[in-house]
């Protein structure tokens, strides 16, 4: 498959098993995730992974949830809207 065959990677937040915790990650990384953040007390983890690739992290065992990150910005202080 070439490069711009490939889905753009998306940043995702994913909840997994925390007494698995570093198991669960290894499958995710071999599933397609690059993990960008740990928090292994909290059994939860963030990473980017090519869009194409969500449901199978989905489909690791020990993943509870996958939810995609998302930035929200707000209006400046003096905006209108405020």
């Amino acid at each position: 498959m070439s490069e711009s065959n490939r889905s753009a990677p998306v940043g995702v937040v994913l909840a997994v098993d925390p007494d698995r915790f570093a198991e669960v990650v290894e499958a995710l990384r071999q599933a397609g995730l690059t993990v960008t953040g740990e928090q292994p007390i909290l059994g939860t983890l963030s990473g980017t992974v090519a869009e194409d690739r969500v449901p199978a992290l989905e489909a690791v065992d020990g993943v509870e949830s996958v939810d995609r990150d998302i930035t929200i910005q707000l209006p400046p202080p003096d905006s209108s809207i405020q």
